[in-house]
């Protein structure tokens, strides 16, 4: 159960986009009080949000409990964590398994964000067709699930023995993969530990909430 006397936090995103919904999910799962604002695109680039976030972009928050606003997802995500986990229910503090978790976060941070949004964009968003650029990055794509199936075929989690924030950061981007690659470029048969993995973090109640699925 949440403290109920914690204040709610506030989450700036817009609409379903990943990076947002992977701080409300980690809100969910250590079951914060939170409230999403959303922001209009239009909105981004100017004040009153950047005075919140001067690089324009979501997701954002503001925890009225601290004082604290932060942005960039993977820097609120452990911030997150590391004021509000005290059980450590998504984390470890033990070494090697907390750099661990910092390595993981900063894969999907690098690796998987970018590579899948810039999948996205080039597929369904550019207003020219550029195949190279489209399969350049389906490519990439596929690579980062190969890294991913690749250590699930030998581990349940990224981390350790228990499902941690790294896991749930990953969702939002490799949820929306047959979206993405909606003509089926991937063969997603050849990555079962990842499928498998993925299908268990999409069974969750926190991300079936924050998703809608």
């Amino acid at each position: 159960m949440s403290d109920s006397s914690i204040k709610p936090i506030v989450l700036y995103g817009h609409g379903p986009t990943p990076n947002p919904r992977k701080v409300q999910i980690i809100l969910e799962e250590l079951d914060l009080p939170y409230t999403v604002k959303d922001v209009e695109l239009s909105e981004l680039k100017q004040a009153p949000f950047t005075n919140i976030n001067p690089n324009g972009r979501l997701p954002a928050i503001e925890d009225p409990n601290t004082g604290i606003s932060l942005w960039e997802s993977g820097a609120i995500i452990q911030y997150l964590i590391e004021t509000y986990d005290k059980k450590e229910a998504l984390t470890y503090t033990s070494i090697p398994e907390k750099y661990q978790l910092n390595q993981w976060l900063m894969f999907q941070m690098s690796g998987q964000g970018p590579y899948f949004g810039q999948a996205a964009w080039f597929k369904h968003y550019h207003p020219e067709k550029v195949p190279s650029a489209v399969e350049r990055y389906v490519r990439e794509v596929e690579r980062v699930i190969g890294v991913l199936d690749g250590w699930l075929q030998k581990h349940k989690f990224l981390v350790g023995d228990k499902l941690t924030y790294v896991d749930l950061a990953f969702v939002p981007w490799s949820a929306g993969v047959p979206w993405l690659d909606s003509d089926k470029t991937i063969d997603m048969a050849k990555y079962p530990a990842y499928s498998k993995w993925l299908g268990d973090m999409l069974a969750r109640d926190s991300v079936k909430k924050v998703t809608g699925s």
